[in-house]
C-alpha cells in the first residue's frame, strides 16, 4: 500500500520549510497540546500541507532560525474552514480564487517579548503585502475568541462570519480579513505595520 501521509521536505534548499514545521510542532503540539500528527516526532504536518499550500516564513537574517510563519491555502481547494469547520459559517464557507485561508500562524517561542512582537508585526505586514501583490482580496481563517480580538485590533478590516462555537477551553469562530487600498494605512495607524527586517522566504511543497 502506498503511504499517502505528508512528508517533511528533505532537500537542503527546503531548510526554511523544515525549520517552520519543527517550530509548528514545538508550538502547537508541545506547548499548546493540540491533537495533531507529528512526523518523526519532529515536524507538525497535516493533510492540508500539500502542493496547493503556500508558506510565508520569516527567518533571522544572521543565523536563519525560524522566527514566524503562516500557511496559505486557496479556498477553491481543500482547507480547514471548508472541510473541517464549515459549521462556523452560517452562509457557507467562502470559496473563490481571490479568497485564501491563513492558518498555522506560528511565532517561535524562543524569542524575547519584544522580538515576538516585532516578528508578529512583520508577518502581518508581509501577509498584507503578499495579498496586495497576488490578487488576494480576502483572507479567511479560524480563531478562538481571544485571538480574534487581537487580530481585529491590528487595523485591517476584520469580521466574524458567525457566532463563536464551543471548542475545548475557548470558543472558536470563523473570520474574514478584507484586503484593499485601506489595509496598509490601517495597519500603520495602529502601529502594527513593520518594515521587513527579517529574511522572508516563500515556499511550497513539491508534488
Amino acid at each position: 500500500m502506498t503511504d499517502q501521509s505528508p512528508r517533511a521536505p528533505a532537500a537542503p534548499g527546503d531548510a526554511a520549510l523544515r525549520a517552520m514545521f519543527a517550530a509548528r510542532k514545538h508550538v502547537f503540539i508541545d506547548r499548546l497540546k493540540w491533537d495533531l500528527p507529528a512526523l518523526d516526532d519532529r515536524f507538525e504536518l497535516d493533510q492540508f500541507d500539500n502542493p496547493q499550500a503556500r508558506y510565508l516564513i520569516l527567518l533571522d537574517p544572521d543565523d536563519l532560525r525560524h522566527r514566524a510563519s503562516a500557511r496559505l491555502l486557496p479556498t477553491t481547494s481543500p482547507h480547514l474552514l471548508g472541510n473541517i469547520y464549515p459549521h462556523l459559517c452560517p452562509d457557507g464557507a467562502p470559496s473563490d480564487e481571490s479568497i485564501w485561508e491563513v492558518s498555522r500562524f506560528c511565532l517561535d517561542p524562543a524569542q524575547t517579548a519584544a522580538e515576538r512582537l516585532d516578528a508578529r508585526n512583520q508577518l502581518v505586514s508581509a501577509l498584507a503585502d503578499h495579498a496586495l501583490h497576488s490578487g488576494i482580496r480576502e483572507y479567511v481563517g479560524i480563531a478562538d475568541t481571544r485571538w480574534f480580538a487581537k487580530i481585529s485590533s491590528f487595523g485591517w478590516s476584520c469580521r466574524a462570519f458567525g457566532p463563536a462555537r464551543p471548542d475545548g477551553a475557548c470558543p472558536i469562530l470563523a473570520f474574514g480579513i478584507r484586503i484593499d487600498e485601506d489595509t496598509l494605512p490601517g495597519l500603520q495607524r495602529t502601529g502594527t505595520w513593520a518594515p521587513l527586517g527579517l529574511r522572508l522566504e516563500s515556499g511550497e511543497l513539491a508534488p
